[in-house]
């Protein structure tokens, strides 16, 4: 488990900073839809378990395929070799930041005192050490909970805990992450993947210079074997730009 996070980037959220309560009627909105996108995953529920065979019991392959709803374009844009390659980059990603889906919280408890902006206004309400990384692309920083729980509809903000108590919730915030926000890289995950940047540009949106530019080239090849594994299994081909 990385004893790190980033700060999902603030900035660049664009999303309305109106929601305050807790709203859940978008995500089930989304939830609902997410049950016609079940049917059109290119991955299976087979290949989700043979991706990860020891993973948490927490991340179910239907928490996922609830949660697609809410990003519609995700594994959706593109040719089927496109669409492929986006969600064994997704995966692959996610693998490697929570152990092969084996953690679902931030295993180094030391870190969770650290993760809460006290100049943002609306503070930390659910407690200073309640923001620390969870879910499938570790989400921290109560700027970060406040931002995705507003683009989903969820008050993450005062109800942090959802994001490992409610598996399409986790998978959700995993999903806006890569889908909006573009981290210290120049684009999404998402934008790299469809437009053909490669797989290296979603590792440098994940984490920039502290592993690509020679930063840990041990960790980008982690990343990228998970990557060649998963494309492997889903019958398609890498493609180029594989390392950052």
């Amino acid at each position: 488990m990385l004893p790190r996070k980033l700060p999902l980037r603030a900035a660049a959220t664009g999303v309305a900073a109106a929601l305050c309560t807790l709203t859940l009627a978008p995500a089930a909105a989304a939830q609902k839809s997410g049950t016609k996108a079940a049917t059109d995953f290119v991955v299976s529920e087979a290949q989700f378990d043979e991706m990860f065979p020891n993973r948490n019991p927490f991340y179910t392959y239907s928490g996922l395929t609830a949660a697609l709803g809410a990003y519609p374009g995700f594994t959706n844009t593109g040719s089927d070799t496109v669409k492929k390659q986006e969600a064994a980059a997704f995966l692959a990603n996610v693998s490697h930041e929570t152990g092969g889906l084996a953690h679902v919280v931030e295993q180094n408890t030391a870190n969770y005192p650290h993760y809460c902006d006290a100049a943002q206004p609306y503070g930390c309400p659910a407690g200073n050490d309640e923001y620390y990384g969870r879910g499938p692309v570790q989400l921290s920083w109560n700027f970060n909970y406040k931002a995705a729980g507003d683009a989903l509809g969820i008050d993450l903000l005062n109800h942090p805990d959802l994001v490992q108590n409610d598996a399409s919730v986790a998978w959700k915030t995993g999903l806006w992450y890569w889908n909006t926000q573009s981290g210290p890289g120049t684009m999404t995950p998402h934008d790299a993947m469809v437009d053909g940047a490669g797989f290296g540009e979603t590792i440098r949106a994940i984490n920039g210079s502290l592993e690509c530019n020679g930063g840990n080239p041990a960790q980008v090849q982690s990343r990228i074997d998970d990557y060649r594994r998963f494309t492997q299994l889903l019958g398609v081909e890498p493609g180029g730009n594989l390392g950052c």
